[in-house]
Order: structure tokens, then C-alpha cells, then sequence
């Protein structure tokens, strides 16, 4: 028996219990089951419904799964937006990411592929099952809420990844309709999500959960991520700002989202699942390590328990200047950056020869000049949906109805008073809209977002100007690369194709 740890809480999981479908894999389709258990079987007790619903939320974390050396999955989406840079060449996949040369057979492509259809089969499993069970019915409303959330996520970041995917919605074996699934339309998955978020929203979930389960506040945000991302590019749905408003701000109306006073208090492990932390990946000692940490860490003993980094996304320097003059995101050790720090975490300070990224850095583990840290090697959560997020789609989305409003200044007055940065005057709403732009790419970088925006607006920010380039065209500053048309997707993996005879490839690769 293994024991899966959600923050705060403790679940009996046998590894037997995760009725896996990964598409496209033959080999596992292949194995001898070990196991007299399944899942006709096994879905009897509400145990075996809490079980298996933790099942779920450990597929999370494939998005900090192992890429190869000095890399992980997380590496997809940042290595291609030109804000960081990679010192360590020994991944020839990441390098590829960097410089917008991947293709189809890249690890990460793969490994994403992978995870998101085991997250999905998961949550299918538990929502085919769990409704037969007899239990209380409000905590089986719950626990149907969260897997339709998660599956939801998985869904909404495959479709933003590759465009048209398959959607498949209930447990697949070898006879099964959906054994080798076609491509569904993009608007399709996304009506699909936004069902499935609508059930989560009617599952009588808590408006905010300090366990790292799923919530209410988390259930809206994403959904307002979704309605905006809906009415932007590719689907230019514009009716769905009124929709991403009206979600978002029933989260800033709601009773414990907020924002953190520092920006200190983001990276405090004391504050994990509370406050601005409205939903993330949970890690914890002794269950899973956060393995993202390296990439920001580096290559030098600066840690309590001896813990160094790949250098693998280190900021790019344009970028890294962008920021506003007195911009406290960008003070080192106390926003998003760091330029020194202390040798094995509490002892002498050292220049460390350039900018590293903080956001991540958890310091009652690493240890500081304060707090001479654990040692234990627990990173931090990471992150999904922060309150600061919420703020600016709906002062995003609100600008696109109707222009500037108190409430929408008001928004991004928080996020830029946090900052210690003053607000423009007589903003208009194109001026509004690119100020907003600015402090996502600003506030919400490193944290898989600013790809996504980049495909939805279909703009750059361009840290040279500081105004924003068409997609299309635009050179990232780390690699001298510039971005075209079939980057917009990245491609089906390889081995799926060859697979599944009813996949096709995305426009531009092989």
C-alpha cells in the first residue's frame, strides 16, 4: 500500500487501484494484471471512492514529470516563450524547445501526451463508478465535483497544447469505441469543459480548501480562465467576456481569495492552499518532491541539505529589465528574482553572477540569514490559479466589454499597489488593455501561463519596447528564433500516430 499525501491530508492508495489507459501504449495494454482487484470490484465503499479520487489527483503531477536530463515536462510551455534561458545544453529536447526546432518525437510532447490521458482515465473511472456506491450523497456530490474539475484542467490545458484532440469521457479497454479515438473539434472539448466545471459548481464544494483540494474559488476561476480564453483566439467567441467577468469577480466578491500583502508570503510554505494560492499541484516530504525546484535553482550550494539546480530556466535578460523602475517584484530576495544568496542556505552571502528565478524558492526549506531551513528537500506546491489571476481576467475581461471601469482599475490597482507602482492616468481601453497584457507577462510569468496568452492574444510582449508584437514574426530575444504559424500547436507524438491509425498531425510537422 502507498500513502498519497494531499496537504493536510493522508489516503490509503493501492497502485493496483489506478485503472490506468494511456492511448496509444500498446505494452501496457499488454501486462498481465497482478492484481485480483478491479473495478467492478474494487468501487464499493467510500473509501474506495476517496482511493481512487486521490488517484486522480496524483496524475496531477505529470507536469513536473522527468523529460531527460536537467529537465522536466514543466519545460514545454516556458522553454518556448523567450523569457528565460537555458544554461545547461545537455537536454538536446529542451534546446530544441528553446529554439522553437522541436518535432514530434521530443520527450515532453510525449510525456504530457501521456499524463494528461492517464489524469484523464482516472477521473473517468471515478465518475463512472463512484455515482453506484452507497454513501453520504453530499460527499459523493464532492468527490464527483473534484474529478470533473480535474478532468476539466486536463482538458483545457491538452486543447490549448494541440487543438483538436480526442475527447473521451468514459473508461476505454481494448473493445471500446473510443480504443482509437479521432481528433474532436476544439469547441467541442471546451463545451465539454465547461459542463463539466458547471457540475463541479453545483457539487457543494467549499469556497476555499486549505487541504490543496479542489474548492469553489477554484471551480470559478477556472472557469473564468476558460470563458476568456474562449472568447479569444483560436474560437474568437467575445460573448464569453460578460461570462469570465462574472466568474472571476464572484471569486474576488467570495470569503477567503485574496492577495498576499508580500510578495515573501507567496513562497512561504506556511501559506500553501491559502489566500492568493487558490489551487495547485501539491508535493510533500516523503510522497513526491516538487522536481521544477532545480530548474530555478543554481548550479551552487545555496541550500539547507546541499540542494543545487540545472540552470535551466534562468530569466532572459531583457526580459529580466523589463520590469517598471521600482518594480518590488523585481527587488532581489523579495519578488520574483534573486542575484545572491547565502552558501548552504544560512552562511556566507554569494554573488551568484546574474538573475535566478525566486518565485518557487521555498525558504523555510532552504534555509536564509534568518532561518536556517530544514533540509528536507520539500519544494513548494505549484502553483495553478493565484488570486492575482483572477484579478486580471476580470479587469481584462471587463475592459473588452465596456472599456475602463472603477472595478477593473481597481483590479489592477491591487496587483500594481503590491508592486509599489503608481497607476497611469486617462487610460483608454486600448491603453488599458496593453497595461493589463504588461502585468500578466509581469505578475503571472514562470508559472505556465504565459504561453497560453501568447496563443489566445495572439501578441508577444517585446521586452525591448516594451509594447507587444504580433505572434507571428516575433523573435524570441534567448534564441534569436522567431515564431511561426504551426508553433500556434505543438505536435501529436509520434508514436501516438503510429498507434492510432485515426490520429492526424498538426499543420507544420512531421
Amino acid at each position: 500500500m502507498k500513502y498519497f499525501k494531499i496537504k493536510g491530508i493522508n489516503r490509503i492508495l493501492s497502485i493496483s487501484l489506478l485503472f490506468l489507459v494511456n492511448l496509444g501504449c500498446s505494452d501496457f495494454l499488454d501486462e498481465e494484471n497482478q492484481s485480483s482487484l478491479n473495478p467492478d470490484s474494487f468501487y464499493k465503499s467510500n473509501v474506495h471512492a476517496e482511493s481512487a479520487l486521490n488517484g486522480v489527483y496524483a496524475s496531477t503531477r505529470f507536469i513536473g514529470g522527468y523529460a531527460g536530463g536537467n529537465s522536466s515536462n514543466w519545460h514545454l510551455l516556458e522553454a518556448v516563450t523567450g523569457q528565460s534561458k537555458n544554461n545547461s545544453s545537455s537536454n538536446q529536447d529542451l534546446n530544441s524547445l528553446s529554439s522553437l526546432s522541436y518535432d514530434s518525437n521530443i520527450a515532453h510532447v510525449k510525456n504530457i501526451w501521456a499524463g494528461t490521458y492517464k489524469l484523464v482515465a482516472n477521473a473517468n473511472m471515478v465518475i463512472e463508478k463512484v455515482p453506484g456506491i452507497y454513501m453520504p450523497e453530499n460527499r459523493k456530490k464532492q468527490i464527483l465535483g473534484e474529478a470533473y474539475f480535474l478532468r476539466a484542467w486536463a482538458y483545457f490545458n491538452a486543447v490549448r497544447i494541440w487543438g483538436d484532440i480526442p475527447l473521451i469521457t468514459s473508461p476505454v479497454g481494448t473493445g471500446s469505441e473510443d480504443f482509437y479515438a479521432a481528433r474532436t473539434s476544439q469547441s467541442e472539448v471546451y463545451n465539454q469543459i465547461v459542463s463539466d466545471l458547471k457540475f463541479s459548481e453545483s457539487s457543494g464544494l467549499p469556497f476555499t480548501d486549505q487541504t490543496g483540494r479542489v474548492s469553489m474559488a477554484a471551480v470559478k476561476s477556472l472557469l473564468a480562465k476558460v470563458y476568456i480564453t474562449m472568447a479569444g483566439n483560436p474560437l474568437n467567441k467575445t460573448e464569453y467576456y460578460v461570462d469570465a467577468a462574472t466568474k472571476a469577480k464572484e471569486v474576488i466578491d467570495g470569503s477567503g481569495a485574496d492577495l498576499f500583502d508580500t510578495y515573501g508570503e507567496i513562497h512561504e510554505e506556511s501559506n500553501e492552499n491559502k489566500v492568493e494560492h487558490i489551487f495547485g499541484i501539491q508535493y510533500a516530504p516523503n510522497v513526491e518532491s516538487n522536481p521544477m525546484a532545480y530548474s530555478f535553482l543554481p548550479p551552487v550550494n545555496i541550500t539547507k541539505g546541499g540542494a543545487t539546480g540545472w540552470q535551466t530556466n534562468v530569466p532572459e535578460s531583457n526580459f529580466y529589465n523589463s520590469f517598471e523602475d521600482g518594480d518590488l517584484r523585481k527587488v532581489n530576495r523579495k519578488g520574483w528574482f534573486f542575484t545572491d544568496y547565502f552558501l548552504g542556505g544560512s552562511g556566507a552571502l554569494t554573488d551568484l553572477g546574474g538573475p535566478y528565478v525566486y518565485k518557487h524558492f521555498n525558504v523555510a526549506n532552504y534555509g536564509s540569514d534568518v532561518v536556517e531551513g530544514k533540509g528536507t528537500g520539500d519544494f513548494l506546491n505549484f502553483s495553478i490559479i493565484r488570486f492575482a489571476e483572477v484579478l486580471l481576467i476580470f479587469a481584462e475581461a471587463s475592459n473588452e466589454i465596456s472599456g475602463p471601469n472603477a472595478d477593473s482599475l481597481n483590479a489592477v490597482k491591487r496587483i500594481r499597489d503590491r508592486a509599489g507602482l503608481a497607476m497611469p492616468s486617462s487610460l483608454s481601453k486600448e491603453s488599458f488593455q496593453k497595461l493589463i497584457w504588461k502585468e500578466r507577462w509581469h505578475e503571472l510569468c514562470y508559472e505556465q501561463i504565459t504561453w497560453f496568452d501568447m496563443v489566445r492574444l495572439r501578441k508577444v510582449f517585446d521586452s525591448n519596447t516594451g509594447d507587444f508584437n504580433n505572434f507571428v514574426g516575433h523573435t524570441n530575444l534567448d534564441s534569436n528564433q522567431s515564431l511561426q504559424e504551426k508553433h500556434l500547436l505543438f505536435p501529436i507524438p509520434a508514436l501516438e500516430l503510429v498507434n492510432n491509425p485515426n490520429l492526424t498531425q498538426n499543420p507544420g510537422y512531421n
